[in-house]
């Protein structure tokens, strides 16, 4: 019984010193009376239409999931849910705390979707504020929502902290709510505007759909029962956490990623595919994405997920073997770019391909045979630097030696006008009467 005791207690030991690990744990947040108060609130609304992109209009797709949200939660046992709002209304961040507070609520859940400027992100993220014990009691939901998000299909990109210019938390909902002693996060589904998210979020159906899993995540979060739904998640253990700081993983990361590299491995000429091998570090946040360029950043590739990226631990791969796609008849100069969760990035160094990807001397287009010119014959823009340099200096050179040609041929020509006009010249002056040649003798 004793060496039992031993190996548990050591396997204990390695669990708890593994890391990046999340870890169980009970909820830190107790709630304020006999029944649990939840507040949803429909993110935008009335002139404030929210994300516009494909189609959608976001302060519809909020209501339609916070709607489905609120009759799920409902059907669990001593639990009151409420909506900041049910029609399609103006209404204050502050208005939407101050409703909160009014039911005396122990979470407010703010329900919105995403987009970006470059329509490049995609991903499910949430949002909590940067202070005890609210940040533990938001890492706690927010493990569990973006656990489903996985399952489901979707990137996490974290449960994250963003402060204003004032040092308080940065997006309303959560700092109104806080000031008024009522924990609150930002849930952000999916990225509406970016096809690997997009299909997440088509119809009314997969809206509710999203509004039924919030639900679940926060019946777990608070170790409801529902005799109806047929689950009981009492005693339910939640991701680790200390009420009295703040979760590393969710501390904001102001800086880019400290390093990039990219190194040669391979080259497959005949399969145009390029192989290097990327490292890179962030001391401060998880690294969530990469991108690489071909043509020495004049183009980015899209986004593609890190490697072994857990946003919610704060681990990824430090290395990985990346193959690139080359296109035939270039000469590939390769940079990678490594992002965070923040979305900041780091460029490694210009990866010049050993020789250049030649193209084949004829393609068949639309039953014709076209030729396509081969590698020794690339564009200037497509050559390492140092042929690039060679290249410009034997340009320049022959366009002096064009310049002096044209100059020496122009000076010849005039110097032949001159000497045609002097000689006329001279012979009108002798045929002139009184010229002493046309003088009798």
């Amino acid at each position: 019984m004793g060496r039992f005791s031993l190996i548990v207690g050591i396997a204990v030991l390695i669990i708890l010193l593994l890391p990046g690990a999340v870890r169980a744990a009970p909820r830190l947040q107790d709630i304020k009376g006999e029944k649990l108060v939840i507040v949803i609130d429909p993110g935008h609304g009335g002139e404030n239409r929210g994300t516009i992109e494909n189609s959608h209009e976001e302060k519809q797709m909020t209501m339609t999931t916070a709607l489905a949200m609120y009759e799920e939660l409902v059907q669990y046992e001593d639990v009151e849910v409420y909506l900041t709002h049910t029609e399609d209304i103006d209404m204050t961040l502050k208005e939407r705390a101050a409703f909160a507070k009014s039911v005396d609520a122990d979470f407010l859940f703010s329900i919105h979707y995403n987009a970006s400027a470059n329509h490049e992100f995609f991903g499910s993220e949430v949002w909590v504020s940067a202070f005890p014990p609210y940040n533990s009691y938001g890492y706690q939901f927010g493990c569990e929502f973006l656990t489903d998000m996985r399952e489901f299909g979707l990137l996490v990109r974290g449960v994250k902290t963003r402060l204003g210019d004032k040092g308080l938390d940065y997006y309303g909902i959560i700092r109104e709510s806080v000031a008024l002693d009522i924990p609150a996060v930002i849930i952000e589904h999916c990225h509406v505007d970016e096809a690997r998210d997009a299909v997440y979020c088509e119809n009314d159906e997969q809206l509710r759909q999203f509004g039924k899993m919030d639900a679940a995540a926060v019946a777990r979060y608070f170790g409801l029962k529902s005799s109806s739904l047929g689950v009981d998640y009492s005693g339910y253990q939640l991701a680790d956490a200390d009420a009295s700081s703040v979760v590393p993983v969710t501390v904001v990361d102001a800086t880019e990623p400290e390093i990039c590299r990219v190194e040669f491995l391979d080259a497959d000429y005949e399969n145009y595919m390029l192989k290097v091998q990327v490292t890179a570090m962030d001391s401060d946040s998880p690294l969530l994405y990469y991108s690489y360029s071909t043509d020495r950043g004049i183009s980015y590739s899209a986004r593609e997920v890190w490697p072994e990226s857990d946003t919610l631990t704060g681990s990824y791969a430090d290395t990985f073997t990346l193959e690139i796609p080359v296109t035939p008849g270039t000469w590939p100069r390769v940079i990678v770019r490594a992002y965070n969760i923040y979305d900041l990035y780091t460029e490694s160094d210009c990866l010049t391909s050993p020789e250049a990807f030649a193209a084949p001397q004829v393609q068949e287009v639309d039953g014709r045979d076209i030729e396509v010119v081969p590698a020794e014959d690339l564009s200037l823009e497509s050559q390492p630097e140092e042929a690039q340099k060679n290249a410009r200096f034997a340009v320049l050179f022959r366009s002096c030696l064009l310049a002096a040609g044209i100059l020496l041929l122009a000076i010849l020509i005039v110097q032949g006008i001159l000497f045609r006009r002097r000689r006329k010249n001279r012979i009108q002056r002798r045929n002139e009467p009184g010229s002493s040649r046309n003088q009798p003798r």
